[in-house]
């Protein structure tokens, strides 16, 4: 029997990922029903152009549905109660030094990658990272003080942990 994969995701995102499921369901369903039925209106489906936009639209909208539906049936929600910051993981806050750059400080809240498709910043101004993304796999599971190489596209960076918070 195959394993189903389960993504770990902060209760903000879960949040905010079942939200935005509701809203497809409800409000955006019905818009596109009422684009279906007016560009219905308009006679001869095979030349209408505003019932292929209408057909494309709602193809896309259920896409997205099957996608939230699917993505938040393998979620684990961290307790952020439990986190801990004596490692880098998901929903903490990790200040880095770029190494080949002295003085040069990041600040990243780690997160579960299907997170992602909201906003990059969060409410406090700090850029949200997937723990998929090059950064993000390097620096999980390490400590204050680790210095690490990262591989991305431009070349390697190496970084030292300076903090890590809830």
């Amino acid at each position: 029997m195959k394993k189903t994969e389960t993504h770990e995701m902060t209760r903000k995102g879960y949040e905010r990922l079942s939200e935005e499921l509701t809203h497809l369901r409800t409000v955006k369903r019905q818009e596109v029903a009422r684009q279906l039925e007016e560009a219905r209106a308009f006679g001869d489906l095979s030349e209408n152009a505003e019932y292929a936009a209408a057909k494309e639209e709602q193809a896309k909208l259920e896409d997205r549905i099957l996608d939230l539906e699917n993505t938040l049936s393998k979620v684990t929600v961290i307790d952020e109660a439990k986190l801990d910051t004596n490692r880098v993981g998901i929903g903490l806050t990790i200040t880095l030094e770029d190494l080949d750059q002295p003085g040069k400080i990041f600040t990243y809240e780690l997160v579960g990658s299907e997170e992602l498709s909201g906003a990059a910043v969060n409410a406090k101004g700090i850029q949200r990272i997937s723990q998929k993304s090059p950064v993000g796999q390097a620096i999980s599971g390490h400590i204050v003080g680790s210095e690490i190489l990262v591989k991305i596209p431009r070349g390697t960076r190496k970084l030292k942990i300076i903090s890590i918070e809830k």
